[in-house]
């Protein structure tokens, strides 16, 4: 990715009904004023803004009482996936502007059909302060922004949101890094499929550097593709307060620079969400507009080209 143009499309998702609080919504409107697309242009890219979804409530879904919004939030995921999956088939670069974390289970799910087609492995990055492992089986506020994860891994299966025989994520495949909160019945289903999980302490003692030079490997070894899921919560509450779910400790800002300069210089990325921004709790755009330049980073933006060294 690091020196091909790129064709972006840009999907706005304003689902805030995953997360249980308002807000979210607004996301879209707020990484668009913050200037995503024209920063995005600026770098070389072909950006498309495809507007934001409107889907009707899937009122063929009965409401389920641990499972908050399902209508709303399955009637996102579905439009998500065909949205994705459309756009990664026509060669685009889907980029989903959210809204809550509750849209990755239609990105994702959309990015396993196109990597399925492609006859590749999809892996995720999941850039975030909690798991989202949960279901309504375990799932303590029945919040679906915490289920993502376990969705498109196939370990959600409560409702036909989607067709049960869809290509699904292995979780082994999925790499969380900056994790910090984890429910106690969550923690042991991660353990028991195998996620990949870097915490905040593991970044502490290895680096972050080590962390993504591992992970690139192992994705380069299995010519997967990648699909990144970034929440603003992954980054430390005091650099980027616009999130309703803040967890103290989180990334620093070259922390994450680093890991999107990273990837960009890979080339494996092939698709991306931008979740969880609530202008209404932002400080006058503060988050929006790191949210902003982190793309950057992962679209070539850098500071000075650093020649290539020998292996």
């Amino acid at each position: 990715m690091a020196d091909n143009d790129k064709h972006i499309a840009l999907i706005g998702a304003p689902l805030e009904e995953g997360s249980g609080r308002r807000g979210a919504a607004m996301g879209p409107t707020a990484l668009r004023i913050a200037g995503i697309d024209t920063t995005l242009a600026d770098l070389g890219h072909t950006v498309t803004d495809e507007g934001d979804l409107r889907p009707l409530p899937a009122r063929d879904l009965a409401n389920h009482p641990k499972a908050n919004n399902l209508q709303v939030v399955a009637a996102f995921t579905r439009a998500l996936d065909t949205a994705v999956y459309d756009a990664a088939r026509g060669g685009k670069f889907p980029l989903v502007l959210g809204g809550d974390h509750a849209l990755s289970m239609g990105s994702v799910s959309g990015m396993a059909r196109h990597a399925a087609d492609q006859g590749r492995p999809l892996f995720v990055l999941w850039l975030d302060a909690h798991a989202d492992f949960n279901s309504p089986a375990t799932s303590p506020s029945g919040n679906m922004h915490g289920m993502p994860v376990a969705f498109f891994c196939g370990e959600a299966e409560f409702a036909p949101i989607l067709e049960a025989g869809r290509p699904m994520v292995d979780p082994k495949n999925v790499f969380q890094v900056g994790i910090r909160s984890v429910d106690a019945r969550e923690r042991e289903e991660i353990a028991e499929h195998g996620v990949n999980v870097y915490d905040m302490r593991s970044i502490d003692e290895i680096g972050m550097a080590h962390i993504m030079h591992d992970i690139i490997a192992r994705i380069k070894a299995a010519n997967g593709l990648l699909h990144v899921s970034l929440d603003v919560d992954f980054l430390d509450p005091e650099l980027a307060p616009g999130v309703g779910t803040t967890v103290p400790g989180g990334a620093t800002f070259r922390e994450a620079h680093l890991i999107m300069e990273m990837l960009c210089d890979s080339g494996l990325v092939s698709s991306l969400d931008v979740v969880e921004l609530n202008p209404f709790l932002d400080d006058r755009g503060k988050s929006a507009r790191i949210l902003v330049e982190l793309t950057a980073s992962l679209f070539g933006r850098r500071i000075l080209d650093r020649p290539t060294r020998s292996a």
